[in-house]
């Protein structure tokens, strides 16, 4: 499963990034995430369904005082992708 999730509210310049790399050295997942031009956050998350969805709860919580919304997309999983990783 992959999914991508993006961030609007206070989510840049907060530790965000950091803290969504942080949580996911806990969790059987790959993927990135990244800062958008418009003030938001895009991560993509991919791993077996349980992962996904226990990184995305606990980045939701962890995070939560500083995200307005989230929304969410499925999407193709990517097979040679690895790690979880900042991106530009």
């Amino acid at each position: 499963m992959r999914v991508r999730v993006q961030f609007t509210g206070r989510v840049q310049g907060v530790g965000f990034r950091a803290t969504a790399r942080h949580v996911a050295s806990s969790h059987a997942i790959s993927g990135f995430v990244r800062n958008d031009h418009d003030g938001g956050v895009t991560l993509e998350a991919q791993g077996e369904p349980n992962a996904v969805n226990a990184y995305l709860a606990e980045l939701r919580a962890t995070m939560a005082r500083f995200i307005q919304t989230d929304t969410s997309a499925s999407l193709a999983d990517i097979a040679s992708e690895s790690g979880f990783v900042i991106t530009r």
